[in-house]
C-alpha cells in the first residue's frame, strides 16, 4: 500500500474524534483504571479500522450490501439465542473473551445496506418508501426486542431523517404521524415497566429516591462541577457512586463533574466540529449511495449526542443511549470509527473525481 495515501487521511474527522476519545480516557482513568485500560485497547483498534476503511473502495462494499444485511439480521437473531444477559437485557455475544454489542457495531454496515437500496431504486414513490420502512423493521423490531429501547429509537429517527434527505414527499411522513399517534396506545403496552417509568417519571419527577433517582443525580453532577470542575476522582456524585452508570450512559455528567465548564465545552465544541465536517462532506457528494450514507452518519453521531447530553441534564427522558466517543464500550467506539473511515474514503474518492474532471 502506497505510505502516502495510506497517511492521506481526513483530520477534519479524525482530530475531533481522538479529543472526544482523550477526554473520555481522561475521566475513565479517574474513576477506574480497568474501565481505562480496556476502552485504550479498543481505541487503538478504533483507529486500525478507522485507517482501513478509510483506505478502502466504498464502491466495492456497495456491492455486498444485500450479504450484509442478510448477515445482520442473522447476528442479531443470535444475540436473541445466545446471547449474554446482563441486567434483564440480552445485548452481547461474547467472542473470544470480549463481549461484542452487534446492534452498535452493525451500524454503519445497516446504513451502507439502506443507501445501498435507496441509491438503486432512485425514485420517490410510496412504494419505494414502503418497502424500504420494511426494509428496516427487523432490525428496529429484533434490537427492540433485546430490550434495547435506546438504540431501537436510534435506528428508526435516523431512518425517518435520511428518508426525508433522501426527499421522499412530506405528506408520508405526516400520514406516518397520523398512523404512530392511532397506535401509540398498543405500542405503549410492548414498552417494558421501567421503559414506561422512565418517561412517566420525565413528565412528573417527583420521586427523588425512587424513579427520579438517576436523572437528579445526574443533574445534581453536572452542575456540581460548576467552571473549573472538582478535579479527577474527586467528584462527588461520580466517585461516591451516586451516580448510576456512570462510565456509560451518563459519562457527560461525570465529565462535567471533574473538569467543570471547561471540559464540557470543549467536548461540545469537538461535537459540532465533527458533525460540521461531516456536513460538509456530505454536501460535497454527488453520487446518491454517498449522500444517503453521509446524512445517515450525521444523523447516527448526532442523535446520540443530542439525546444523550439531553437526558444527562434533565431536558430528556433517560433512554439508555450512548455517548459517541466518550462513553465507555469498545462495540460502540468501533462503529464511530469504521463511520468515520468510510466517509474519509467516499471524501477522497469524490475529490479525486472531480480532479479527474477538472483535467
Amino acid at each position: 500500500m502506497n505510505k502516502r495515501l495510506f497517511f492521506n487521511i481526513d483530520w477534519g474527522l479524525l482530530a475531533p474524534a481522538i479529543i472526544l476519545v482523550i477526554l473520555s480516557l481522561i475521566t475513565l482513568f479517574s474513576i477506574d483504571r480497568a474501565l481505562f485500560n480496556s476502552q485504550f485497547v479498543f481505541f487503538i483498534v478504533g483507529i486500525f479500522a478507522f485507517l482501513f476503511f478509510s483506505q478502502t473502495n466504498y464502491r466495492t462494499v456497495n456491492l455486498y450490501a444485500t450479504p450484509i444485511y442478510i448477515v445482520s439480521i442473522v447476528l442479531l437473531i443470535t444475540v436473541l439465542l445466545i446471547g449474554v444477559e446482563a441486567r434483564g437485557s440480552v445485548r452481547w455475544l461474547e467472542i473470544f473473551g470480549f463481549r461484542v454489542q452487534f446492534s452498535e457495531i452493525l451500524k454503519p454496515f445497516l446504513v451502507i445496506s439502506l443507501s445501498s437500496y435507496l441509491a438503486s431504486k432512485n425514485n420517490y414513490s410510496l412504494k419505494t418508501l414502503f418497502l424500504a420502512t420494511c426494509f428496516l423493521m427487523p432490525v428496529v423490531f429484533l434490537v427492540f426486542l433485546q430490550p434495547d429501547l435506546g438504540n431501537a429509537l436510534i435506528y428508526a429517527l435516523v431512518a425517518i431523517m435520511v428518508f426525508i434527505v433522501f426527499g421522499f414527499p412530506f405528506r408520508f411522513f405526516f400520514l406516518g404521524l397520523i398512523l404512530s399517534l392511532i397506535m401509540s396506545p398498543i405500542l405503549w403496552r410492548f414498552l417494558h415497566n421501567y421503559q414506561k417509568q422512565r418517561i412517566l417519571t420525565f413528565l412528573n419527577p417527583n420521586d427523588p429516591l425512587g424513579l427520579s433517582y438517576n436523572a437528579i443525580q445526574s443533574i445534581i453532577a453536572v452542575g456540581s462541577g460548576m467552571l473549573l470542575g472538582r478535579g479527577l476522582g474527586l467528584g462527588t456524585q461520580s466517585g461516591l457512586r451516586f451516580l448510576p452508570e456512570r462510565h456509560t450512559d451518563f459519562i457527560f455528567a461525570t465529565l462535567s463533574e471533574s473538569l467543570g465548564m471547561i471540559g464540557a465545552t470543549l467536548l461540545l465544541i469537538a461535537f459540532v466540529y465533527l458533525l460540521y465536517r461531516i456536513f460538509t462532506i456530505f454536501q460535497n457528494q454527488e453520487e446518491l449511495f454517498n449522500k444517503t450514507f453521509s446524512a445517515a452518519a450525521f444523523f447516527v453521531i448526532f442523535f446520540q449526542f443530542f439525546v444523550n447530553i439531553g437526558m444527562n441534564i434533565g431536558i430528556l427522558p433517560i433512554v439508555g443511549i450512548t455517548l459517541p466517543f466518550v462513553s465507555y464500550g469498545g462495540s460502540s467506539l468501533l462503529s464511530n470509527f469504521i463511520f468515520l473511515g468510510i466517509l474519509c474514503a467516499m471524501n477522497r474518492g469524490d475529490s479525486s473525481h472531480k480532479v479527474l474532471e477538472i483535467k
